[in-house]
This record gives C-alpha cells, structure tokens and sequence, in this order.
C-alpha cells in the first residue's frame, strides 16, 4: 500500500510515500526558459487598484483574504515568486508564476513531530486520504486516477514533516486535485470513523473464539517490512541515536512494537494539532492564474480561526564526546554472517541549518570526497576489501541542522573499529594534503550544470523545487534561498579555484575531524533476532487475550467482520458521483506532439527532437541487444556498470569520472527491455544518454565513444568490488521488495521480455551474480572474455541516435555524430531473438522477513479475451 523514498533520504532518514493506489506516474518536463521581462508581462504591473485584476502582487497587496508580505525576482528559474499569509488563519502560501510551465504543482506541508514511534504521522498520512467531507468515499485515490490526468498524485511522510504534492498539466484536472486534496487533510472522513485507523494503522484480527489474536494493519504491516531489512533498520537506529533529543530520536514511520500503542483518541488529537491552516504551508508553482489561488485555498481556509501551533524542530545541543551504539538484526538460519555486520560513522555539521553559500560548501565538500567511485573517501573503504558496499550516504541537509554519514557493509564484527579508524585517516590525509583543484572544480560544474538544467527525471519540476524551498521553510527560515545559487556559487569559485583558498580543508576539519558530536554505529546479524521479536509479538498478544472476557472476543470477532464487510463493500452510485472527474470538453482534443524529425548518418537511424534546452544538447544512443546471447544476460547490468566505472585505455575510472563532470552534464548507461504489441519478440537495447552544452559537445561525444570502444576489463579486483557492490545491494532488494521480486518471477513466466528482465534485474540476476563473483575469483579470463564477448555484441554503428536540443543548435550537430560513429565498429544486429520456455508455476521464495509479499499475474492477451 506504500513504500519508500529510494533516495538516501528515504533509506536514511525514513521518509515515506504513501498511497501506491495513486503512485508517481510522472512524465520528464520539459525545459522552458523565459525572460524576466516577459514574466513581469505575463503577470502584469501593480496598479493603484491589484485586487481587481488580481495577477499582479506587491508587498502589503490584498487579495482573496490573504496579504502578500514578499516578492522576489527568481533569476535562475527565471520567473518570480510570491509570499503571502493568510489574514484570518496565518498560513503561508509561496506562489511561484512560471507562465511557461504547464504542468502545474500543488502542495501542503504540515510540520508534523512525533513524539514516540507509534507511527502517527504515517498513520495519518494514509488516513486522510480515505474519504472526507465532500468525497465520503473510502478511495479518492483510487477514484481520482480513474478521470484524471495527473502527473503527479501521492503523500510523503518525512521524520519532521508530511506533505501532500500534486501535479497536472491540465487546469481543471490541476483544480479537482487541490479540491480533493485540501478536503481530505482539513477534513477526513477518519476522524469520525475508528475503522480507517484500525485499517491503515493496526488492529486486533480474530475470526473464530478459539483463534490466537493477530496485528494487522497497513502501516504495521509496511513497517515490519521495512524493520525487517537490514539497512534500513541500521538508518533508523543511525537517526535516533543522533539526535536523540529532538523529534527525530523516535521513529515517524513507526516501530512495530510501538504502533500497538497507538489509540483513537490520539489519532484524533494529533491532527486537531497539526492538521491545522496555522501550521500550513502551501505551495503553487506553474502557469495557472496566481489569483486563483489564493481564492481557492481562501475558500477552504476561511471556515478556521488563527491557532497557536507548537511545532518547531527543536536543535539538538552538540555533545561534548563522541558515541557508540550497538543493535541486532535478524538473519536466516543457514546463513554465512563471518562477514554481514555493518559500521557506520555519522556526524551533526552545525548547531542550526547553515546559510546557502556554506550549504554549498558541504555539498562541493561531499561531492569531493564522496560523490564518484574515485572519490578519496568512497575508494579508500571500498579498495581496504573490509566490507561490499559503502553506506551511509555522505552529507543529507533535509533537517534542522545537516548531517554527514559514511561506512561499510558486510564487514566482520571485530573490523568496525578498522572501518572507524579508516575514515578518521582518510579526512586526516585529505585535510593535510587537500583536495585535488579539478576535483573541485568537476564538483563545481556539476552542481551548477543540475542547478541550471533543472531536469528532474520523472519528478515534476515544481515539486523538486518545492522540496528545495521547505527544506528551509519548515524550519523558519528564507524559502527562496531554497532556489537561489548563482550568487554562492559564483562566490566559491572565487574562492576555491580563482584564489586557491583552503576553505573546504576548513570545513572538513571543523565539521568532521575536530567534531565531538559523532556516533559509530554497529550493526550485527543475529540468527534469534527473528525468534525473540515474533516470541515477543506472540507473547504480548497472549496477554492481552488473558484479560479479554467472552463477550470482548465476541466484539473483536464482529469487529474483524465488520471491517472486512466496510473494504469488500462497494461505494454507493451517489458517493462516487461526488469525486470530480474531467468532462471531454476539458480535455484538448489533440496531445501535444513532439516534432521528431526522422533521418539518417550512415547505418544510423537519428531522431531530431527540437526543444527549448537553454542550450543544452541531450544525446541518446541505443544499441540493439538482440546479438547478446541468453547465457550472457545475467552479466549484463555489471557490463553497463563496469563502462563507467572499469576505466579506459585513456583514464583509469577516477580520471575517467573527472572528465566528465568537468566537460558535461554526465554519461550514463541503462538497459531498456519491453514488449511489444501483437509480437511475441521483445523491445531490447542497451541506451547510452549524455548530455552537455553546444561547446562542450566534442568533449561529450569523445567520452561516449571512448567508454564504448575503449573500456578496458583487465582489472579483476575492481570488477569484484563493482560484483559484489551489486550483489548486496539485491541482497537487500530481496527482503525489501518483496513485491518486485514477485512481479519480476510472474513477468519471466509470461513474455520474452519478462523473462529477459528477470534474468537482468530479479532473483535469477541476483543468483547469477553470487556465482559469478566465484568464478571471478577462481577463472578471471573466463569472465574477463564474457566482458568482451558482450562488448562485441553491443556496439556496433547500426545504432538508434536520438537528438534533443534547441533548433538551431540540432542543425550544427550532424559531424559531431559521424565522429562519434566512425569509432563504433561496423555492423547490424542481425540474430533471433530469444525464445525462452514459458513454464507456468507457482512458487515460494524463503527470505528472513517479517511480512510476506504475495503476487498472482497472467498475460491479459493471451490468457483472456482482452483486446
């Protein structure tokens, strides 16, 4: 029903994204670019009488019940912001007007501090949003995905903080979202109803008077999930005990022994105190009318009255020595755990949030020692052969003061003092001998080429800078510092590269070397874990049965009924009706067409896409993977792995990584396997995407072609390490996602293209690459000629090259390809496809967990009538 973030953030931290009913389902935005001046055209000139027009903001302006306290040019995003407060209730709303943005975004932020690990604020999370006021139904969710075409449509509870974002490229669709959205956060249907706690949080489940009690519930079922992986249960003992004195030192997602606790009247209590338009913050961005709005929100808004809301973040006091904490987790029974432990070293930076120009320091800072397989910090703990993988994350600013964090995974027990003492050395060396000027200066046009692009993938672009605003906003401080950064940008280039100062050896000896306030924390596998936390559960519900009467089992089991009765029941026709839902007329009766234009260089076959990109060119190149034999897809994603990160005749891997962040905005490589409709044969290359300015495009494409003709796999340990990197990271995959594992081994049943997934990205990959580590370590030259072997497969000019850039610019790009494919060897791929045996089984896979995830799939065209 919800699951988390897969930034470090949410393997640090814990942030969780609710509703998988109404999952992300974003598409890329595209990058417009407008004029200051035709921003201020677009909403106008303030006149003696703005309430009219109602588009126009100036500081102290009226309009709609709100007063506009601040206006401020945004020149990197290049339109303007507005904040105004709420004149009868005191929220905050920052409108951000980019005329030349459809897809609109929308979202509430209510600082929400737990006060123990029961899980109330996930809890509550998933509960408002199962039917209110105006939408009794029991999910809007679900209902609201039926007749909407949103970009965006989910809820994320943070250790601080829950926010409820939207998106839509369509404005009627954009407003029933907000409409639904703000009637479910001010008023749910759950505060009248104790079933939707007992659903979503947990309840006592009995079915027959002689049956044991059992816990059930949404979020106490998700939770003993996530407490059952391994890392993340090392993240969340990581943040308690960092800042044990503040919100954070209790878990906001919920412990599973704690979310028991969790009562009605509390549930209720909570969101009277936080759910509340005074502890609000609301969030606009995009080319809807700003009037609308404030008239909008102002309508919900104006049936409160002003509260005093006690929700600040509390800092935490900086200790005077360093800590140490220990804890289990839980193992299977035949497992190896001479090497599963885990060390982790984590820092407090500052006593309050930093300013924007040390906030960028931190993350030059990170980036240095961190940020590439080459980095000094990450390549002395993965080179050191202690552990598999590093953890930790490196530096995360998303709470009231920052934090730095660093270790290793699958380490023995008696090494975590090894892996301490090694990072302490590794700062030691880098802050006496300093870091390396390209390093600093790769890490300063990287963070600006991100900064100025803004492409943030699958994520609307309003929400990401709505996250960059609250990461200030929900601690009192500046939001549009969020989404400044020429200024400190410009200022650290001075200072780093023009006048050589010292300034990030400062920060690393200040903010780590010399910081008393730091916390080891080990991990260690434990075969009883699992034994006593289902003993304990089993113990604690057999004493509770002790002091139930018959009468009150009678009432469990009719409660059991009666919520089973509330899910299996339909909604009524005249519920429904209640959810809104698009008409035809406000639907455009053409989509939006890209204008690719379709062409060819040599074997190639190139697509041209003209597109507003500030000048930046965006290059994909996809190879046809049907040469690449079945015995050798398993080993495919450590190939792509390795093209980054093996090295080339040129540059060894950290040269090579230098290189292209101080020439591009980065090169990356990912499989792209699909069906195909009306075929059995599946959709299958390898892409290579990189992307860069018009003068730095001989640069990008030189890379590109260096890294697939030139990769070089002669180094046995480094491949290991990339092998065994990858094998932890599915290790954790297994207990974590469940559910994927599930839908992959249901996909390899019933297409070609399932089966070549699975055998790249499932549990058969993961087998695959257990047995190849051994065989790496016993015959190098047998996996170094599959390396090759797959090499050979791949790369070859009868490629698909598709072109993304402003028109002009697409126009002087042909000879920059021909280059580029002059390098690639000749040739077409020419062989069948596979044709793997399709066998229909139902199976169980046996992982140390504490819940079970369950999937049943079919091929709706072949095992049905569907058409």
């Amino acid at each position: 029903r919800s699951h988390s973030m897969t930034t470090r953030l949410g393997v640090l931290l814990g942030a969780r994204c609710g509703a998988s009913a109404a999952a992300a389902r974003a598409a890329a935005a595209k990058r417009h670019v407008a004029s200051a001046s035709t921003v201020r055209q677009a909403l106008g000139t303030a006149t003696a009488a703005p309430t009219m027009l109602g588009t126009e903001a100036a500081v102290g302006q009226k309009l709609h019940g709100w007063t506009c306290e601040r206006v401020e040019e945004l020149a990197e995003l290049k339109c303007m912001g507005m904040l105004w407060r709420h004149d009868k209730t005191g929220a905050e709303c920052l409108s951000v007007a980019q005329p030349l943005e459809e897809n609109k975004t929308f979202g509430v932020v209510f600082r929400t501090p737990p006060e123990s690990s029961n899980g109330i604020a996930h809890v509550l999370e998933h509960s408002v949003l199962c039917g209110s006021r105006k939408y009794p139904v029991k999910e809007p969710f679900t209902e609201l995905m039926k007749g909407s075409l949103q970009t965006f449509l989910n809820a994320m509870t943070f250790p601080d903080r829950t926010c409820y974002p939207v998106a839509s490229c369509n404005l009627q669709d954009f407003y029933n979202l907000v409409d639904v959205y703000l009637d479910a956060v001010l008023h749910p249907r759950a505060l009248k109803d104790p079933r939707v706690l007992a659903q979503e949080g947990w309840h006592y489940e009995v079915e027959e008077k002689d049956e044991p009690l059992t816990f059930k519930g949404v979020v106490f079922n998700e939770m003993k999930g996530v407490y059952s992986n391994p890392d993340s249960l090392q993240g969340r003992t990581l943040l308690n005990n960092l800042l044990p004195d503040t919100p954070y030192g209790v878990d906001s997602g919920g412990d599973p022994r704690e979310i028991p606790n969790l009562t009605f009247d509390y549930f209720k209590g909570f969101h009277e105190r936080f759910y509340h338009p005074s502890n609000a913050k609301f969030w606009f961005y995009g080319d809807d009318p700003p009037a609308r709005r404030l008239e909008l929100l102002d309508e919900f808004l104006r049936d409160f009255e002003r509260k005093e809301v006690t929700s600040e973040i509390p800092l935490q006091p900086l200790w005077a020595e360093p800590r140490r904490v220990e804890h289990s987790f839980a193992v299977g029974k035949d497992e190896d755990i001479s090497k599963k432990s885990m060390a982790c070293v984590s820092w407090v930076l500052s006593e309050d949030k930093p300013n924007l120009e040390t906030s960028l320091a931190l993350s030059i800072m990170d980036y240095c020692l961190m940020g590439t397989p080459g980095a000094p910090l990450r390549k002395a703990l993965t080179d050191a052969g202690l552990g598999s993988r590093v953890i930790g994350g490196g530096l995360y600013e998303g709470l009231v003061q920052p934090t730095f964090s660093v270790g290793l995974k699958d380490i023995k027990e008696t090494d975590a003092a090894a892996v301490e003492e090694l990072i302490t050395k590794t700062l030691e060396k880098v802050a006496s001998e300093r870091f390396e000027k390209e390093s600093i200066e790769a890490a300063l046009n990287k963070i600006e080429f991100e900064n100025r692009e803004l492409n943030t993938g699958g994520l609307p672009r309003g929400l990401a800078l709505m996250f960059s605003a609250v990461s200030n906003w929900n601690y009192g401080k500046d939001p549009f510092e969020g989404l400044r950064f020429d200024a400190p940008l410009k200022a650290l280039r001075e200072k780093l590269v023009e006048k050589g100062e010292p300034l990030l050896e400062g920060i690393l000896r200040e903010k780590l070397l010399d910081n008393k306030h730091r916390l080891t924390v080990t991990s260690k596998p434990d075969f009883e874990e699992s034994s006593r936390i289902e003993a304990a559960e089993k113990a604690r519900l057999e004493e509770h049965r002790k002091t139930l009467s018959e009468d009150d089992i009678e009432a469990l089991i009719t409660a059991t009924k009666e919520l089973r009765e509330m899910q299996e029941t339909p909604d009524k026709p005249e519920e429904l009706a209640t959810v809104p839902r698009l008409e035809l007329s406000d639907i455009p009766t053409e989509t939006l067409k890209i204008p690719t234009q379709i062409g060819r260089l040599g074997s190639a076959e190139v697509l041209r896409n003209p597109q507003l990109t500030s000048g930046v060119v965006y290059v994909d190149v996809a190879f046809n993977l049907r040469d690449v034999p079945a015995r050798l897809l398993p080993l495919l994603p450590l190939f792509i792995r390795g093209l980054r990160q093996m090295g080339t005749k040129k540059s060894d891997f950290v040269q090579l990584q230098r290189r292209v962040d101080l020439a591009t905005g980065g090169v990356s490589a990912s499989p792209l396997i699909s069906s195909k409709r009306g075929s059995d044969e599946p959709v299958a290359y390898l892409v290579m995407r990189g992307k860069a300015m018009e003068g730095k495009i001989d640069s990008l494409m030189d890379l590109m072609g260096e890294i697939a003709t030139e990769v070089t796999w002669e180094n046995q340990s480094r491949f290991l390490q990339l092998a065994k990197e990858a094998y932890a990271g599915g290790r954790s995959s297994l207990i974590s996602a469940g559910h994927v594992v599930a839908a992959g081994r249901l996909g390899m049943q019933t297409t070609a293209a399932g089966w070549a997934s699975e055998q790249m990205s499932g549990l058969s990959q993961f087998e695959a690459v257990g047995k190849l580590i051994q065989q790496a370590e016993k015959d190098w030259p047998a996996v170094e000629a599959q390396l090759r072997e797959l090499q050979s497969c791949i790369f070859k000019d009868a490629c698909v090259m598709n072109l993304t850039a402003d028109a002009d610019v697409l126009t002087r790009l042909d000879s920059h390809m021909e280059t580029f494919l002059k390098r690639l060897p000749e040739g077409v791929a020419s062989s069948p496809f596979w044709v793997p045996e399709l066998a229909r089984a139902s199976e169980g896979i046996i992982v140390p967990s504490q819940v079970n995830y369950v999937g049943k799939g079919a091929n709706l065209y072949k095992d049905s009538d569907y058409k």
